[in-house]
């Protein structure tokens, strides 16, 4: 089967390339699953890089963090051949083998079968950024958010967390206002749904003071560092903001008064272990709150040859939207 390897020879820096390997190469697992399609998400950038970004301990490797394609084989009974599956999380392409390969061997928990309205390629359309966007939808929501709140500011707008989430608030009846450092991707943002944009350079200045003005009824931010503390001051009394990244920066340079006087919250998001009831709802509400037309939009095709390069690629903030990779391609 064709995969993407990554070896290792002692100190030298790994490498990613396109290989042939045996199938009994896979690791153990109760489903072994025909992979159709995977991605690209920032973290893939990460693990493809040549240290593996302090992700990928074992060599060699196969990449790939999210798969969707059809069982072959399953010893579970939740999972019988034919079956259209998606994987998402659960360290798979890090500390496990992947899915930049025609075939993976994992376990049944980490599966979820796909809705009916689902293709296994909008499946990988969607992805750990889609997926980890509606959890953000879902919890900014379970924590009291409603369109008539107000305006919700999505940072990292451009890049495939928020590009999705952008898509699915302006699906639900918010008003999306979409933060972006690049000029020529305003009209991207505002096909998708976008309501204003946000020019990067607005929240990219230190904290000043305490407490801003408050503005947002809630947040999505993939940047963190400097642009998430900026947020915590503007948010409104109660509102919260959901962090899904840090492209910015581990360090949230903040401080204690927006928590105190104005009772703000600060959601993280965790895509990675989800509990198997709450993937499934997840799935559900992305079949039905995703608007897919702008997901189709948004979202090209590679072959399996190109993942090296789009992953150094995503780390330097030039992949837009969503990239889909035809592993049989």
């Amino acid at each position: 089967m064709r995969a993407i390897l990554m070896e290792k020879d002692g100190e030298a820096p790994a490498a990613a390339r396109l290989a042939d390997i045996p199938e009994t190469a896979l690791p153990e697992g109760e489903v072994t699953v025909a992979v159709e399609y995977s991605t690209v998400n920032y973290k893939d950038g990460l693990c493809l890089s040549a240290t593996g970004g302090g992700l990928v301990r074992n060599w060699p490797h196969v990449p790939g963090i999210d798969f969707a394609g059809v069982v072959e084989t399953s010893a579970d009974p939740r999972y019988v051949p034919g079956d259209r599956v998606v994987l998402t999380g659960w360290r798979v392409g890090e500390a496990y083998w992947g899915g930049y390969a025609q075939k993976a061997r994992v376990r049944a928990d980490w599966l979820v079968r796909l809705p009916d309205s689902i293709s296994t390629r909008r499946a990988m359309a969607v992805g750990t950024a889609g997926f980890t966007a509606m959890m953000a939808v879902v919890a900014l929501e379970e924590h009291g958010l409603t369109p008539a709140q107000g305006e919700v500011l999505v940072t990292g707008a451009a890049g495939g967390v928020g590009s999705v989430a952008v898509a699915i608030l302006d699906r639900l009846g918010y008003r999306a206002a979409a933060v972006t450092g690049r000029p020529e991707t305003e009209g991207y943002l505002r096909d998708l749904g976008a309501a204003r944009i946000i020019p990067r350079a607005d929240l990219a200045e230190a904290v000043k003071k305490p407490m801003e003005s408050e503005t947002w009824a809630g947040c999505i931010d993939a940047v963190g560092g400097t642009m998430l503390a900026r947020v915590l001051g503007q948010l409104k009394s109660g509102a919260s903001v959901a962090a899904v990244g840090n492209a910015g920066g581990l360090s949230v340079p903040a401080n204690i008064i927006p928590f105190l006087l104005r009772g703000v919250n600060l959601l993280g998001i965790n895509s990675v272990h989800v509990p198997y009831d709450r993937r499934v709802m997840l799935w559900d509400r992305i079949a039905r709150d995703l608007p897919f037309d702008k997901l189709d939009a948004m979202t090209r095709t590679a072959p399996l040859a190109e993942v090296p390069a789009l992953g150094a690629a995503i780390l330097k903030g030039q992949v837009q939207g969503r990239v889909v990779i035809d592993v049989n391609a």
